[in-house]
């Protein structure tokens, strides 16, 4: 074992506070990692607020993790001392069922292992990436390519996996016109993505406050949804939109803009119910749908896609003693467009 400073939460809604932890040993197949940069995603505040239900504690957050090799086990094939990986938000799944053996580790049927807030095989609680290292199974581990600097490819872990599957899966591309709900941490990134993909981009957001940043990312359209003109405008436009909001929306009015056929597909995760006319979906043969992030087949993918496009996440740098600061941030909307820590901090 070895023990690594670490930032932790001690209870449910507790500011994190600088602890330590236990790392396992590095087995057969482990890769030990010098995590480098963490990025602070929404579904941390959730989790360590148990906003999604009840949770372990302490918790180490954190599933947006950039570094470097240290140490590798006798077994490992696939990376070495020196190579710059990443980890997102699985670290573990059965290996065996359908979903995993088509590459769908993110829906392993048996449940996958969550990098933190989760049981690994060992029976121990898995702890993140706000900490100074971390030992994973060189097979849940990511090649962050030369192109991309660390710090920027962090988010892409997380935002950048959750918003390319959904793209990827229905297929954005060069004559689809695609709308993005939210201009947030995941927002920004599905913006980029689905223009580089060659889609026509339009960011549906509360208000125009971000229009010019949204444009600049690659958005051909910018609408309010608080206008009511903007559902009269865009009804039965989209062939495809991604709402990344983690709040309550109208999906029955998100439904109105889509064409026949068309997919509303979430990936936000709201706290609270949501309740829905199923009119909206029958009226149109529309597809109502999530989407989680991806395997790790697609997300080194995703890398290499952004790597070739030099797409990285837009960041602000802080340090590890900033982290309850940028919880409140992050809730406030205060953030373009996602934090990230420098673990050197912790």
């Amino acid at each position: 074992m070895t023990t690594v400073a670490a930032y932790a939460a001690p209870a449910a809604k507790a500011p994190l506070e600088r602890t330590t932890i236990e790392r396992r040993a590095v087995g057969e197949f482990d890769v030990l990692i010098d995590i480098k940069f963490a990025g602070i995603c929404h579904s941390d505040i959730h989790q360590a607020r148990e906003g999604w239900g009840e949770a372990i504690f302490p918790m180490v957050p954190g599933h947006e993790i950039a570094g470097v090799v240290s140490e590798v086990g006798s077994g490992v094939t696939k990376f070495q001392v020196g190579d710059r990986v990443g980890v997102g938000c699985m670290v573990d799944s059965c290996r065996e069922c359908e979903n995993c053996l088509r590459g769908e580790e993110q829906y392993c049927l048996k449940g996958m292992v969550g990098t933190y807030n989760a049981v690994g095989k060992d029976g121990q609680p898995t702890y993140g990436g706000y900490s100074e290292k971390i030992v994973v199974d060189e097979n849940y581990v990511l090649r962050i390519p030369d192109g991309l600097s660390l710090d920027v490819a962090a988010p892409l872990l997380c935002a950048g996996i959750t918003t390319y599957s959904p793209l990827n899966h229905w297929n954005a591309g060069p004559g689809k016109k695609v709308a993005v709900v939210g201009l947030g941490g995941l927002g920004h990134m599905a913006v980029k993505i689905a223009h580089a993909m060659g889609a026509e981009v339009t960011v549906l957001s509360q208000s125009l406050r971000k229009k010019d940043d949204g444009l600049k990312l690659g958005a051909d359209h910018y609408h309010a949804t608080s206008d009511p003109k903007t559902f009269e405008e865009l009804a039965g436009t989209f062939d495809l939109i991604v709402s990344t909001v983690s709040a309550p929306m109208d999906f029955g009015a998100l439904l109105s803009l889509l064409r026949v056929d068309g997919a509303l597909v979430n990936v936000g995760a709201p706290e609270e119910p949501i309740a829905l006319n199923l009119f909206s979906v029958i009226g149109g043969r529309k597809t109502l749908a999530g989407s989680m992030i991806g395997g790790i087949r697609e997300t080194q993918e995703m890398l290499d896609f952004c790597a070739e496009h030099g797409i990285g996440a837009e960041i602000e740098l802080i340090s590890a003693a900033e982290v309850n600061e940028a919880y409140e941030r992050v809730l406030a909307s205060d953030v373009r467009y996602r934090f990230v820590i420098d673990t050197a901090t912790i």
